[in-house]
């Protein structure tokens, strides 16, 4: 399923808040599931938020250009963070979509 927004949007900031955006330099699980779950619980009701990973951040905004993920690397992570998502409580299965964005993966 596609997101419904695009990453352009998302990195430039243009649509949705900064609350509902964070960036992850590369494949860490912890922080990230850490993340979704606080989207997940969306307490203002905001409708979730983005998590972007292969793009590090600084001062809460994305460093450009973009380090990206090696291709290589992308199934691995999208199969580790569905089996992850599938021991959260109650189950929560993210959109996961992997988009190029300045000629590398994110």
């Amino acid at each position: 399923m596609a997101l419904p927004i695009s990453i352009s949007d998302l990195i430039n900031r243009r649509v949705v808040e900064n609350a509902r955006v964070e960036y992850k330099a590369d494949w860490n699980p912890d922080p990230i599931l850490h993340s979704i779950c606080a989207f997940a619980n969306d307490i203002d009701n905001w409708g979730g938020g983005y998590i972007i990973i292969g793009i590090e951040e600084e001062d809460g905004m994305p460093k450009l250009p973009i380090s990206g993920l090696e291709k290589s690397s992308v199934d691995r992570i999208n199969k580790e963070l569905l089996q992850k998502c599938n021991r959260i409580e109650p189950r929560y299965v993210p959109i996961v979509e992997t988009i190029e964005y300045e000629g590398k993966n994110c």
